[in-house]
């Protein structure tokens, strides 16, 4: 039975070998990954999607994140951005840091800052609301290696241990590190994907300062009353949310209504400090908030400001645009608006 079946697959492949030769080339061609990137448009998620506030307040308006959508490259996606030419071409390697970084690291990056973008927009939303917070944790995670580091750590290694001394912050690795000499080899003891792993770094002198090359972010875990959830999908990420999560969650724990009944829509980073921080890709963004018929576009002054301002007065779009410097300037903004 199965010599049977063998021999008529063989035999059918043998008379259409030619057309399964040409499908076997279209699919590569089609399918082939190139290394780039392609922006085509930019769209809107409402941020009632991503965050829960326990015994929130309701607003009759809402709150939406922009953000950019990309495509990865194929040939036939990189032909049509050639007759699009609204769709602009990046190369992977344009949005790595460094040589000795991949795509990989550029995602687990973006969603380090993505988480460390929330936690800012806790911080920042809790204290303007008067609403209870404290730390619970601070994990000290590896953002970024320059190309002339010599260690083994990776992007998003977790960082506990510094040659058997615990680490929880900033001024732990700084006091440690000052113990070694220069080309000394430093053993650090890292969680990597819910595993302990021991790694290295050489302490090096460049540009006359001692370091081991390494950047970090502080990643920190609250308890808040009332308590707050987030729901970002996998594919989600980088800190250009940050503005527009801190102004939900205020929303949420205040009485008043900030979104006065509209649809805003708005893009910028969000520092502890509540001070604004440009974004890229802001002319997507604004057309993901006209395509989604926003009434508020909000923006980062500044360069971003400049550029909707610019593509506004091209294209005649019919939204409101409101820039702003911090938190507390979006604030007082949005109490501005009335449907």
């Amino acid at each position: 039975m199965v010599n049977k079946a063998y021999e008529k697959v063989k035999e059918f492949i043998k008379e259409n070998y030619k057309i399964l030769l040409v499908y076997i080339i279209l699919f590569i061609v089609l399918t082939y990954r190139l290394p780039y990137y392609i922006y085509v448009g930019g769209g809107t998620i409402d941020v009632n999607k991503r965050i829960e506030v326990v015994n929130e307040t309701i607003s009759k308006g809402s709150f939406n994140l922009a953000y950019v959508s990309e495509i990865k490259a194929t040939i036939p996606t990189l032909l049509l951005s050639k007759v699009f030419k609204s769709w602009d071409v990046v190369k992977i390697d344009d949005l790595t840091l460094s040589d000795n970084e991949d795509e990989k690291d550029v995602l687990v990056r973006d969603r380090l800052y993505l988480n460390d973008a929330n936690q800012n927009a806790i911080k920042v939303a809790y204290e303007k609301a008067f609403k209870t917070f404290k730390i619970t944790n601070v994990d000290l995670v590896v953002a970024y290696i320059i190309e002339d580091a010599k260690t083994d750590m990776k992007i998003g290694d977790i960082i506990t241990e510094i040659g058997g001394q615990k680490i929880t912050n900033f001024d732990d690795l700084t006091k440690f590190i000052k113990e070694y000499d220069i080309d000394e080899n430093i053993e650090f003891t890292v969680k990597r994907s819910d595993k302990i792993v021991k790694c290295y770094a050489v302490l090096q002198k460049i540009n006359d300062s001692n370091v081991i090359g390494i950047s970090f972010l502080q990643n920190f875990k609250y308890e808040t009353d009332p308590k707050i959830s987030f729901k970002f999908k996998k594919d989600e990420s980088g800190p250009s949310g940050g503005l527009m999560t801190a102004i939900s969650i205020y929303d949420k724990l205040v009485e008043e209504d900030i979104t006065n009944g509209l649809k805003i829509v708005g893009t910028g980073t969000i520092n502890s400090d509540g001070t604004v921080g440009a974004i890229g890709g802001v002319k997507y963004k604004l057309q993901g908030a006209v395509k989604a018929k926003a009434d508020v576009f909000v923006v980062p002054n500044g360069e971003n400001y400049d550029e909707v301002m610019a593509i506004m007065k091209k294209e005649k779009y019919k939204i409101k645009i409101i820039g702003v410097s911090t938190f507390d300037d979006a604030i007082k903004e949005l109490n501005k608006l009335k449907k």
